[in-house]
């Protein structure tokens, strides 16, 4: 997930779907991001990413024009909320905050 944003962070977003939502192809291990998985992300450039919905390739073309709709809400309503206001409308195990660095995700 980290290779994924790393790109992003560096303006290379394999798709940009609009309201803060961007779709970002990430590899299966040994592997390609052509065939692996698909990752649909709440995006705002150096300040926030939330992980939203994720599906392998092999198991599924795309999403719906329903879905698509959905998640844009979605995305843009994470891009808008503070961390304090995210934190206190999210029970704690329903998110987990990840850190990238030296090349590995910590939690």
């Amino acid at each position: 997930m980290c290779e994924a944003v790393d790109r992003a962070e560096r303006g290379l977003v394999d798709a940009d779907l609009g309201a803060g939502l961007i779709k970002q192809r990430v590899g299966r291990p040994g592997q390609g991001r052509r065939g692996g998985f698909r990752t649909l992300l709440a995006y705002r450039a150096g300040s926030r990413v939330v992980f939203l919905l994720g599906f392998a390739k092999s198991e599924r073309d795309n999403i719906g024009d329903d879905e698509l709709t959905l998640l844009r809400a979605r995305a843009a309503a994470f891009l808008e909320l503070s961390d304090t206001a995210i934190k206190a409308r999210i029970a704690p195990d329903d998110m987990t905050e990840v850190h990238c660095g030296a090349g590995e995700e910590q939690e």
